[in-house]
């Protein structure tokens, strides 16, 4: 526990201390708005349409967010957050837009650089808004094509723009590149651990993150532990092992394409039969659902999550776990993209039972799990710590309501804000990681 905090505190000093690269938005607001409008023209489509004109305006959606949740500020309710786009909806595609035009006005450069702190900043596309909503509204996928175009309009926040750039362009995501997943590799090979990179012909190719490379460097040492126990014959591919996706956080479609493209590309260099994507519930995301889209095509490999690929293998009698000596009983967090957009529940807890530990539940599980409040690309956003603090607060009197002996989660993202959260509360209580703990049971 105290390493990982270390290793948090280090991760949070390297992000204030980089200096962000991004070059200043030579747009004017002109062109801003073109941009912005020509995206929401390209990307709206029929069911969101529907979904428009669906809208109660319960409310509802607001009793879901986290942020509107802990803050109350009505400009947090989901449904405020998608004004910007329903405005363009209603003046420029809806069946009523000559009437609703006199009244409605044009978007504003001004618009633009607020809605970018709401979908940005008290946003993390979790989705719970959508389970809430007894309209069956997919109010994330509304928010998410406002980020679309806030990001063509060059309005994303400076931290996400910078990472976003760094990885489109240097294939680089926190400094870790492809010498530093090497560097990784070549240390964990010192402690009689393989991770063999850029093997040519693999059945599984294996994802990781910089966020793990730099920060949690233990769980691809347990993932390896594991896939070399089970005698996979796997591979980590320099020039495609990123997992994250960030420009799908951003909004920014071509880098979005990009990203997936690397993964694919090598995926297929390798003749991998399955790409195992070890935690960030986006990545499972961009890759498993949206890559396939991009091509109009299936790929050609399987895409598994670690819990879905640790679940098999338990199941079928491959990889038998050690029951816990001592009674232990955790909390299990769900991953928002991981769980509600990728239906991902019963797995990890079967995970934990196959290892003898007992399984809690908090008030909010599953499918109406809260989010960890640092998703999609916010815990790098300094600006909005007090807004994730406060996340991380309704999260902690729920796992303490378990009364369980620790914190289980699946993904990085929300490992590393519960570390941070944990911290700045003073609150003792660990945070494991799913695939170590298996590791450490085989």
């Amino acid at each position: 526990m105290t390493d990982n905090v270390q290793s948090v505190n280090e991760f949070h000093d390297y992000l204030a201390s980089k200096k962000l690269s991004v070059a200043p938005n030579t747009l004017t607001d002109k062109e801003r708005v073109e941009r912005a409008e020509r995206t929401f023209m390209n990307e709206f489509d029929a069911l969101m349409a529907v979904d428009m004109e669906t809208c109660v305006h319960c409310g509802m959606c607001a009793e879901a967010c986290p942020f509107y949740e802990t803050t109350l500020r009505p400009e947090f309710a989901p449904v405020y957050k998608i004004k910007l786009l329903r405005q363009f909806y209603r003046r420029e595609l809806s069946a009523m837009r000559f009437l609703y035009r006199p009244f409605t006005p044009r978007l504003t450069a001004d618009d633009l650089d607020k809605w970018s702190h709401l979908v940005f900043g008290a946003c993390t596309e979790c989705g719970r808004c959508d389970m809430m909503c007894p309209m069956g509204i997919s109010i994330s996928s509304l928010i998410h094509v406002t980020r679309q175009g806030l990001a063509a309009a060059g309005c994303i926040p400076d931290e996400l723009k910078a990472v976003e750039e760094e990885q489109r362009e240097q294939d680089s995501v926190f400094g870790m590149d492809r010498q530093q997943l090497v560097l990784v590799a070549d240390k964990l090979h010192a402690e009689g651990i393989n991770v063999p990179i850029d093997r040519d012909n693999a059945d599984v190719m294996v994802l990781t993150t910089g966020l793990v490379l730099r920060v949690f460097t233990d769980e691809l040492r347990a993932m390896a532990k594991i896939l070399n126990t089970l005698g996979c014959n796997w591979t980590m591919r320099s020039k495609g092992f990123e997992a994250s996706n960030y420009g799908l956080i951003s909004g920014d479609v071509k880098g979005q394409e990009i990203e997936s493209a690397r993964i694919i590309n090598e995926a297929v260099a390798c003749n991998a039969k399955m790409v195992l994507v070890p935690d960030r519930g986006h990545a499972y995301l961009a890759l498993r659902w949206e890559s396939s889209l991009e091509g109009r095509k299936p790929l050609p490999f399987t895409v598994l999550s670690m819990p879905e690929f640790l679940a098999d293998e338990i199941a079928a009698g491959r990889l038998t776990l050690r029951k816990n000596g001592s009674a232990k009983a955790v909390v299990f967090s769900d991953a928002c993209k991981i769980g509600r957009q990728g239906g991902i529940y019963e797995q990890p807890r079967d995970i934990l039972k196959a290892c003898g530990i007992e399984v809690r539940e908090t008030d909010s599980h599953e499918r109406e799990a809260y989010c960890c409040g640092g998703g999609c690309g916010e815990f790098v956003l300094r600006d909005y710590a007090d807004l994730k603090q406060n996340v991380f607060d309704l999260k902690r009197a729920e796992f303490d309501a378990t009364k369980a002996d620790s914190v289980v989660t699946e993904c990085s993202a929300c490992r590393l804000n519960f570390l941070t959260g944990a911290q700045n509360a003073s609150w003792k209580k660990p945070i494991e990681s799913l695939v170590e703990i298996v590791a450490k049971r085989i």
